[in-house]
Parts: structure tokens; sequence; C-alpha cells
């Protein structure tokens, strides 16, 4: 009896729509990513057992570092563009437009005023680079120092864009300090001691969700 070959058919599938879906998520990716800025001093926050999550907008960070260095910045474009008006005119310092927009631009800091034109004209990998000294947390009297300066300025910065834009007051700026695990006690202290006599009583310290690593957990 004769043997029935069964025709072999070739299998075809077509990958065009896949492909096209690869291509478009990887658009998607592609332009959407945000990469992290360099941050000016390196922090390893302690963990704890605080849910509250730290707010991603309008926020005055404080920073200090293991050493004890203190580190400011405002997330707010705005604000640090009218902040700079009055630090030009608190303490007389001299702006081109390329430092200017250079402070716009620029996440944290941590030079004394009178070095701030000169940081300023670093290009940012220079900048990035350079290990600043800190904002400076010393009094002297009848002065408040440059840290004291520099956190009510910025409270005040902001809330004259808040009012300009018609925000509600709902959206008053928050203050958080980040401090590192192995930050001098004094320093951490100092700058909690220094807003409390400003009357400046209410804060976020930021820490890392216990068990999760580095989520940005927040205690009030």
């Amino acid at each position: 009896m004769a043997k029935i070959k069964v025709a072999r058919k070739s299998t075809f599938i077509d990958m065009t729509a896949m492909c096209d879906v690869a291509f478009l998520l990887l658009t998607f990716f592609i332009l959407t990513t945000k990469f992290r800025p360099s941050e000016v001093a390196e922090i390893n926050i302690p963990a704890s057992t605080a849910q509250i999550s730290v707010p991603d907008r309008n926020i005055l960070l404080i920073q200090v570092n293991k050493e004890g260095q203190v580190f400011m910045g405002v997330d707010d474009q705005n604000t640090r563009l009218r902040l700079l008006e009055k630090l030009k005119e608190r303490y007389n310092l001299s702006m081109t437009a390329e430092q200017t927009n250079s402070f716009r631009l620029l996440d944290a800091f941590g030079v004394e005023m009178s070095q701030l034109p000169s940081l300023l004209s670093m290009s940012n990998d220079a900048r990035a680079r350079t290990k600043q000294p800190g904002i400076s947390l010393e009094v002297v009297p009848p002065k408040q120092s440059e840290f004291m300066d520099l956190v009510q300025l910025i409270r005040q910065s902001n809330e004259e864009i808040r009012v300009a834009e018609g925000r509600p007051t709902s959206e008053i700026m928050r203050i958080a300090i980040k401090a590192d695990k192995d930050a001098d006690y004094e320093a951490v202290n100092e700058v909690i001691a220094q807003l409390q006599q400003k009357k400046v009583n209410k804060f976020n310290l930021i820490t890392s969700a216990r068990g999760a690593g580095d989520s940005g957990a927040a205690k009030e």
C-alpha cells in the first residue's frame, strides 16, 4: 500500500505589529526618562517605621551630610529666581544673566553667600566636582546665621509666588530635613534649634522605610 505524504506547510508569523509596539514603547521610555540629578552631598538617611510620604513638589529641602555640612535647595524655579533677587539685595551681590540662569537650574547648594557668584560661574561638570563647604550656621549677634537668612528669604519668595499665582493657602511650602544617619548630632540639633527660634516648628525629617531601602518616608 502506497504511503501518503502530508505536504509540509511553512509557518509564518507576521511580526510587524509586535515590532511597531516595541518601537512605540522604546520611544515612550526615551522621551519620558528623567535622569536623577547629581546630588550636592552624599547622604545615607536612617530607617524608620514612618509611613508619611514626602511631598514631591513645593518643598524646601535642608540636607546635612555626615560631616555636619548643611546644604539647601528648593524645587520651584520661580521661587529660586525670586530668592536670587532678594539675595542680591541682602548681600550686595552682582549676577550676570548666565549666573542667574545657573541658579534657576541649581537643585541645591552649600556655600557662603559671598561665594555664590563664583559657584554659579562654574560649568555643571566643574560644579559637580567641587566640594562645597556648606552653608554657615554661625550666629554673629545682632545678625542671624546665613542659614536662617536663606530659610526666611526662601519662604518669603515662595509665598509671594503663591499669592501672585492665586494658589490656595494649603499649598504653603513644606520644609524637610534630610540628615545622614552618621551625621553629627550637634549639627542636626543646631539646624532644628535655629528653625524653632524663628517659630518654624513644623517640618519633616526624611527617613527610609525600614526594610524597604531608600524610599523617602518622612516623620513630622
